[in-house]
């Protein structure tokens, strides 16, 4: 069967973007397989960025969720084209593209965390405070050319953001941790809610930790990819294609982290409608680990009846999602 299921590798060589200039060159050979993709593994990965961006962005207009969110998949659409075209020309400006449209997402991301509920003047403050540490970042990156500092600086920015984030859920949504102040509720509606609320909190944490687990494996891989590269590129030529594919640690880092964004970005806007009390409004599609999640509008005839219906419904736990 491995007999005729292999291809050797062709050489690798000069291609139509030559010659390279960006600083940065992956484990993956260039111009192997076509002379118009430099790395063609790395490139192609970058069309689950596209798919579920469009995806995002169509959600977010056909159910009703934040224009922020919209912009920040817009943002997820720019880092899946731009890694493209990095990968596919390995050119300094697009590999800039690439990398800076990540910082600007994230901080996209950073304002919609931040901003909820706050005054005109603080929203403001918080825009334009942004708006210059992405300027900064771009300009001392351009300057210093040091892919160590651009990926400090995302790390920093998206374990602020996520951090704040779990703090938001768990203070919106476990009912020991709700701030005082709120209306008094019926028993039966108190019950009902704080059932509800903790059902929704766990499955968010299972969508968190999926979302963590695959940033963080995907991180290791890219790093065995870059320690034993030379190793790697030995392998992919023992067993040929299309199985050396497999071994393409950067492609998997852009699958997993595409993955791992995309979850981000939908909780964010779950979490958004819960901070609004809308929990009876939407509800998070998501029937098993791999399907793609969505946050949806519940329809009217779906909706429970002064808050008294079964709590196993999906539409009232906010979960549509099975854990097998």
């Amino acid at each position: 069967m491995w007999e005729y299921a292999f291809i050797p590798y062709p050489p690798a060589g000069a291609g139509y973007w030559t010659p390279v200039t960006s600083t940065l060159n992956w484990c993956e050979e260039d111009y192997y397989a076509s002379i118009y993709f430099a790395e063609i593994v790395n490139s192609i990965t970058n069309f689950l960025f596209l798919l579920l961006g469009v995806k995002g962005v169509i959600s977010c207009r056909k159910n009703g969720h934040d224009s922020i969110f919209q912009i920040a998949f817009l943002g997820y659409l720019v880092v899946g084209f731009g890694s493209f075209l990095f990968h596919s020309t390995l050119k300094y400006p697009m590999q800039l593209v690439d990398e800076l449209s990540m910082i600007y997402t994230t901080c996209l991301m950073v304002y919609a965390t931040f901003s909820y509920s706050k005054s005109v003047r603080y929203r403001t403050i918080l825009a334009l405070s942004l708006l210059g540490l992405a300027i900064f970042i771009t300009l001392y990156y351009h300057y210093i050319q040091n892919p160590v500092f651009h990926q400090n600086a995302y790390a920093v920015l998206t374990i602020v953001v996520v951090v704040r984030s779990m703090y938001v859920m768990e203070t919106t949504l476990r009912p020991s941790w709700r701030k005082k102040g709120r209306e008094p509720q019926s028993q039966q509606r108190q019950t009902y809610e704080d059932a509800r609320d903790l059902k929704i909190l766990n499955t968010m944490w299972v969508m968190v930790v999926y979302g963590l687990a695959a940033f963080l494996g995907g991180f290791a891989i890219w790093n065995l990819d870059n320690h034993f590269c030379s190793r790697l590129r030995g392998w992919r030529r023992e067993v040929g294609l299309p199985w050396g594919i497999l071994l393409e640690g950067h492609g998997w880092w852009h699958l997993m982290t595409g993955i791992g964004a995309y979850l981000y970005i939908v909780w964010g806007i779950w979490l958004r409608h819960c901070l609004r009390g809308r929990q009876e409004e939407y509800r998070l599609a998501w029937s098993h680990f791999y399907s793609i999640p969505d946050v949806v509008r519940v329809s009217d005839s779906d909706k429970p009846v002064n808050g008294s219906a079964k709590l196993g419904a999906s539409h009232q736990n906010g979960s549509a999602m099975k854990i097998h």
